[in-house]
C-alpha cells in the first residue's frame, strides 16, 4: 500500500509512505510550486530505470554473470503526451568483466523487466474511490 498526503495545507508538496519508507513529491515552478521533490512523472520514469538496473543485477546474480555495477539514464520526451504518446529513451551501462554474450543477454533481459512490461503491454485499470 502507498499513502500520500499534503505536507502543508494549501501547498503542493506531498508526503508519500511505502512500507517503512517516507519520501516526498512536488511539482515545479511552472505548475506553481517550488520543485522541492521529484514529481509524479519523475517517479514514473525512475520506476523504469530502477526496474531495469535491479533486473540486470538479479539476473546476473542468478546466472553467475560478473556484473559489478549498472547505470541507467532515462530521458523523457513528453511533448506529445496529451496526444497519447510518451517516449522514454533509456541508456544502460553494465560494468564488470563481462564478455559480449553476457552483456547482450543483460540487454535482452532488461528489455523485458516487469515495469517495462507494465508500461507497455498490460491493461492497467485504476479505480478511484473515497478514502
Amino acid at each position: 500500500m502507498i499513502d500520500a498526503e499534503t505536507e502543508t495545507p494549501s501547498e503542493y508538496p506531498q508526503i508519500l509512505k511505502v512500507r517503512g519508507h517516507t519520501f516526498r513529491a512536488d511539482v515545479g515552478p511552472a505548475e506553481g510550486s517550488g520543485d522541492s521533490a521529484p514529481g509524479p512523472h519523475d517517479y514514473f520514469d525512475a520506476a523504469l530505470a530502477s526496474c531495469k538496473t535491479l533486473t540486470a543485477t538479479w539476473y546476473a546474480k542468478r546466472n553467475g554473470i560478473p556484473l559489478e555495477r549498472v547505470e541507467a539514464h532515462v530521458e523523457r520526451d513528453d511533448k506529445e503526451e496529451r496526444k497519447g504518446k510518451y517516449v522514454l529513451h533509456v541508456k544502460l551501462a553494465f560494468h564488470g568483466p563481462l564478455d559480449e554474450a553476457q552483456r547482450q543477454k543483460l540487454y535482452d533481459v532488461v528489455a523485458r523487466c516487469p515495469v517495462h512490461k507494465l508500461m507497455t503491454s498490460v491493461d492497467v485499470q485504476i479505480e478511484t474511490a473515497p478514502l
